[in-house]
This record gives structure tokens, C-alpha cells and sequence, in this order.
């Protein structure tokens, strides 16, 4: 009988992502194969002295971390298994911390040659000085905090009242924020997979029912959002914004897995680069593995081939 794969699966978490995680981290569970994963699950809000305890025992083989948002997709975590030698699947420290940090992850990929949106970052505290900046804003505009995702915090202001209601939402979730321009377009995601040679798998085009942007209800909301995959678009952009994918996913550093987003503004028919995330959603539905599936690669399958990709490094 072959011995099993001892799996650390950690899911929840402290973020604002954290009712995400545990959805995604139930999901991995019951398709994992129990045949061939030992699995140890583990909530980092209250299981985080546990789980080193048992990293440092040699308990496990490899970590899952399906953690979205801080202190899980940021790069502490993986520091902190780099110190104690676990394997992990997704990104190290370094490309999850700049990735997580939309403007470094802006900074890279616009030096890189791929276009991104102007933006402004705010800083909790001193407003006073971005006043006159903020004056000089046209609308839309995009308020974000920097190191969150799943579209937390998050709005859209077309006017100075709901500028100033975005701030503070934002600021609710973030002591620093981006203010970016709006790019009117199709929005468009491309899943990255691998390391050493990376490869892009299908795109999909994202086109919420029930709001102007993919919000957090569009993301998680069933039926509030279509996603077609593979994206109806021409060949020359499907090839352009694969091949940007892959060209950000080894700017930035990742490895086994990451998602691009990207808006094409195809009245002008020019293509935007958005974020990158390093732990994508990882449900059965979330797009990493409509991706996936459509490649030809079923859930489990998926699952197995990034922890394989860990293992026979």
C-alpha cells in the first residue's frame, strides 16, 4: 500500500477574507483524495501555536495554505514555513508580499512594459496633503485598500460624496489606499500554473448581472455573475493577455499557481493589468480551476498536480 501524503490544509484565518478561506479550505478537503492524503486541518486564528508545533515535529509533508488576504497570501506565512523547511504550495514570501501590495505589484509589472491604470496612494493620517490631488480627480474612480482582496473595502465613486465614503470604508480595512482610474472595458482573468516553465490556461471574461464591477457579491454570490470560459475574444488578444499573464507571473516571482486580472478597453483596444493573486479562490466554481477544467483538468486532478508540483522539486 502506498504511504500517504501528510497534508497540513489551513483555511480561515484572520483577514477579511476569512469566511472565503473556510469555504475554500472545505471545498479542498472533500475533494482531496483520503486514499492518498493524510490531511491535518488547522484555522490559523485559533490553531497557530498547533500547527508550528506540529511544523516543526516533521508532522506533515506539505502545506496547503488556502488563505486569502493578511497574514496568509501575504508572504508571513511562507516566511515563517521558509524558517521551519515545509513545502508549501503557491508563492514564497517575497512574490506573495509584493503581489499582495497592489501598488508594488502596479510598480513591477508597469517597468515590465504592460499597462496599468493611473493611481493615487493615501495614507490613513495625512489627507491634508493629498487634498489638492484629490481635487484634480476625474471620475470613476477606484478605491481600494492595498493589501486586500476579494473586492473588501472596495468601491466605485462617480462623484466627490462618494469619494469621500469610499475613503473610509476603505480606510476601515487598510491604513494605506489606492485611488485608481477607471478603465471602462471587459474584464478578463487568466489563470498561470506552473513553475519553471509557466503556463497560461484559458481565459475567462467576468460579466456581473447585478453591478457595474465584480464586487464582493458578484465573486460569491450565486448567479450574480457570469463567467464565461473560454472568453469569446479574438485570437490576438487571447494570446496577448496570456502571454502578459505569464510575463507578470514571473515578474512578480510566483510559482505553481497565481491569477492575472486584466482589463481590455477594447473601444480603444488596449489591455490594463489589475492585480495578480497568489492564492486564488480554489472552490470547485472559483475561476483557477474553471480554468483548469477547462485545460481538461478535473478539481482532484487540479489539486493533486500543484501539490505534485511541490513534492518533486
Amino acid at each position: 500500500m502506498m504511504q500517504k501524503i501528510k497534508l497540513a490544509l489551513l483555511a480561515g484565518g484572520i483577514s477579511g477574507e476569512r469566511e472565503v478561506s473556510l469555504n475554500t479550505g472545505k471545498q479542498i478537503f472533500n475533494a482531496l483524495d483520503k486514499d492518498k492524503y493524510q490531511i491535518s486541518r488547522y484555522d490559523p486564528e485559533m490553531d497557530l501555536e498547533r500547527f508550528a508545533s506540529d511544523a516543526f515535529a516533521g508532522k506533515f509533508d506539505i502545506v496547503f495554505p488556502a488563505l486569502h488576504g493578511p497574514f496568509g497570501e501575504d508572504g508571513k506565512l511562507q516566511g515563517m514555513l521558509d524558517m521551519i523547511g515545509v513545502p508549501y504550495v503557491f508563492s514564497g514570501c517575497l512574490a506573495s508580499a509584493l503581489a499582495m501590495n497592489k501598488a508594488k505589484a502596479k510598480t513591477i509589472v508597469k517597468a515590465a512594459g504592460i499597462k496599468v491604470a493611473n493611481s493615487l496612494i493615501l495614507e490613513k493620517g495625512n489627507l491634508i496633503e493629498y487634498k489638492k490631488d484629490l481635487e484634480r480627480i476625474n471620475f470613476p474612480v477606484v478605491i481600494k485598500p492595498i493589501e486586500l482582496g476579494s473586492s473588501v473595502g472596495m468601491s466605485i465613486a462617480k462623484n466627490a460624496k462618494e469619494l469621500e465614503d469610499g475613503v473610509n470604508l476603505a480606510f476601515k480595512h487598510d491604513t494605506v489606499i489606492m485611488l485608481e482610474e477607471y478603465i471602462s472595458g471587459r474584464e478578463l482573468t487568466v489563470s498561470v500554473m506552473g513553475t519553471t516553465k509557466p503556463s497560461a490556461l484559458p481565459v475567462i471574461e467576468i460579466i456581473p448581472k447585478n453591478s457595474d464591477w465584480f464586487d464582493y457579491e458578484a465573486k460569491y454570490v450565486a448567479g450574480a455573475c457570469e463567467e464565461i470560459c473560454p472568453a469569446k475574444i479574438i485570437d490576438d488578444i487571447r494570446n496577448e493577455l496570456q502571454a502578459q499573464a505569464i510575463k507578470v507571473f514571473k515578474e512578480i516571482g510566483c510559482k505553481d499557481l497565481a491569477r492575472a486580472d486584466f482589463i481590455w478597453d477594447n473601444m480603444n483596444d488596449e489591455i490594463y493589468f489589475l492585480e495578480i493573486n497568489t492564492i486564488p479562490g480554489m472552490t470547485a466554481t472559483s475561476l483557477a480551476p474553471q480554468s483548469a477544467k477547462e485545460a481538461g483538468m478535473e478539481f482532484p486532478d487540479f489539486l493533486d498536480k500543484l501539490i505534485e508540483g511541490v513534492l518533486v522539486k
